[in-house]
């Protein structure tokens, strides 16, 4: 998998819908800033956003719509953001390529499946599917009318998206200019693609510090530095999830909009406006090959869901793909947790925080869910360096919720055995 963080500037375009549906209560801006930390009893203070949630109107809501119709009525509701309607018109077109390279990697012919030959810089085996895929999403977005800085998980240094006549990229360039700093992880679950597991794309999208000014070797590191940003700061996540159908799933900071590709007409489609997560259900998804290495909290927790011991009093089933997009989709739906704990082998977790954990987490918290590493809220974190990891639960807010009790009282305990 890969990362690619731009720094680019947007338009406006538009197109036509149908079907009205009647609206449902969304998250306000308050409740989806606050605090995912909170007592079962009483709730923290909002958490402040530098971003405020966009206006939607009854077009936002209605079914049937497409989505290029979805972005342009936003982008006419909130001038604001109007230049994310490019910007996702691009991620729109890279999401309909990429199901399709998806769908041809089983055919002998397409010659997509297997290993690159390469080793990224965390010492991980690339796909060829996730080179293909990074370097479609850097020229899709390329094209939307600023060029940016890429980051990749494949490289140590910041590179120049345009690169030298031979194809190679040899400087970094900074665009002073651009407005806004995308994150992606262009192909989530690349190792289940051989056996024709889902697959999905996870994007994030944060503002670019305007009063960046580069002068220098040592103001791009000051540039690039603005690129790391807590999930508080989003202004819009995504993903696009490659399965029995292509879905593209939205959020702009005012509730999870899902929307699922019509191949016959070539559209996304909006089909859950305003998409909320129960607040409990008994369903989990980790690997739980991993327990015995958990912290005691987590672990205990999950033995007790799955003897019928928990909260709710209800036994858990287990559902678990492998494959982030995948698992957060149907818990997106269904309800229950996600998650992928630290253990004694990952301590910090295997999830990164910055375009895996942080673009979920908004979209989980949204739809009504929770996330949390057990001790602290996700969206919280500010990350300390690109590719850094966290651990991640995230879900129904009630089961989520028992999750951080169990660390909150596990904390209370050691302070109290320390005094």
């Amino acid at each position: 998998m890969k990362l690619s963080i731009f720094a680019l500037i947007a338009t406006i375009s538009t197109s036509n819908a149908f079907t009205p549906l009647a609206s449902s209560t969304r998250p306000s801006a308050a409740a989806s800033s606050s605090s995912a930390l909170y007592s079962t009893v009483e709730e923290a203070p909002p958490v402040s956003k530098s971003t405020k949630a966009p206006v939607f109107d009854e077009v936002c809501e209605t079914t049937g719509v497409t989505f290029t119709r979805f972005m342009s009525e936003v982008a006419m509701l909130n001038p604001e953001i109007s230049e994310l309607t490019t910007l996702f018109g691009a991620i729109d077109t890279s999401c309909k390529a990429i199901t399709n390279l998806v769908k041809r990697s089983q055919l002998p012919s397409s010659e997509t499946l297997g290993y690159q030959g390469e080793v990224n810089v965390q010492g991980e085996d690339q796909k060829k599917l996730d080179v293909i895929t990074n370097d479609l999403l850097k020229r899709a977005l390329r094209f939307t009318g600023k060029l940016g800085v890429l980051a990749s998980e494949e490289e140590d240094e910041p590179v120049d998206l345009v690169g030298n006549e031979e194809g190679k990229s040899t400087e970094v360039i900074f665009e002073e200019t651009d407005k806004y700093v995308v994150v992606f992880d262009p192909l989530d679950g690349s190792s289940n693609v051989d056996a024709g597991i889902p697959t999905g794309t996870i994007i994030g999208v944060y503002e670019h510090d305007e009063n960046c000014i580069v002068d220098g070797a040592e103001d791009i590191d000051n540039c690039l530095a603005n690129t790391l940003q807590p999930g508080t700061k989003l202004v819009a996540a995504a993903y696009c999830l490659y399965s029995s159908s292509t879905f593209l799933v939205l959020t702009l900071g005012n509730g999870v909009y899902m929307f699922t590709l019509d191949e016959q007409i070539g559209e996304f489609i909006l089909s859950k406006p305003n998409v909320q997560i129960p607040d409990s259900s008994p369903i989990i998804s980790f690997n739980e090959a991993n327990i015995e290495k958990w912290d005691e909290p987590m672990k205990n927790t999950v033995k007790a869901w799955r003897e019928g011991t928990g909260a709710s009093g209800q036994r858990y089933s287990s559902r678990y793909i492998g494959s982030m997009v995948g698992d957060v989709h149907r818990t997106l739906l269904y309800g229950g947790v996600f998650g992928y704990p630290a253990d004694t082998k990952n301590t910090s977790g295997k999830l990164r925080l910055l375009y895996e954990g942080a673009p979920m987490s908004f979209i989980m918290e949204q739809a009504g869910g929770l996330s949390t590493t057990g001790t602290q809220r996700v969206m919280e974190i500010t990350p300390d360096f690109v590719h850094q990891r966290v651990p991640i639960v995230m879900g129904s807010k009630n089961d989520v919720q028992e999750v951080i009790d169990a660390y909150a009282a596990a904390t209370a305990e050691k302070e109290l055995v320390a005094n």
